[in-house]
């Protein structure tokens, strides 16, 4: 029995059991995910996604929260992609870490658009579940050790409840220590 006890005063669900909380990508994610069942999603103001408001809000600790980015970078004229997750409490090493490991020049986020197109998710719901098989998706370990984390659902009107062993597990997932800053 997983208990989501993350969400503050929300209370949480299988997010299998609610594929109409979750962007179209998420779901087929979670379909061939072995531990679907410890996910959980919670529904919540589209108005109140931004990690800082929901917390407030919702009385969620910001220290579980965990923000997914999506990064780019060009070598030789090739885009290469990742998303990095780390806790809303830290910052990502965009121009440090993550651009050593895409191996390009110059690393910066992706514009919104761009992002969004290639996700198939909202701006501010950008999740690590379903994001492109292609991509790198880098983990800062603090994300990776955390019992429960609070993340995007592919949509701005609900959040995941989600264990970061299960996020390090993910397909194309890295741990990368000192990905965080």
């Amino acid at each position: 029995m997983v208990s989501w006890t993350i969400a503050g005063s929300l209370a949480g669900e299988p997010a299998v059991s609610r594929p109409d909380l979750l962007a179209e990508p998420v779901v087929k994610a979670l379909a061939l995910l072995p531990d679907a069942d410890r996910v959980g999603v919670v529904v919540i103001d589209p108005e109140l996604a931004d990690t800082a408001e929901f917390c407030a809000a919702y009385g969620s600790p910001l220290s579980a929260s965990a923000n997914c980015v999506v990064v780019s970078g060009r070598r030789s004229g090739e885009e290469r992609l990742a998303a990095c997750l780390v806790l809303a409490t830290t910052r990502a090493d965009v121009n440090g870490v993550v651009r050593r490991r895409l191996d390009v020049r110059k690393a910066s986020f992706a514009p919104m658009d761009t992002a969004v197109e290639l996700t198939g998710m909202a701006y501010g719901g950008i999740t690590p579940i379903g994001l492109p098989a292609e991509w790198p998706l880098l983990l800062d370990g603090a994300v990776a050790r955390a019992p429960e984390l609070v993340v995007g659902s592919g949509i701005r009107g609900s959040k995941l409840l989600v264990p970061g062993s299960l996020l390090a597990a993910l397909p194309g997932a890295e741990v990368v220590e000192g990905l965080a800053r």
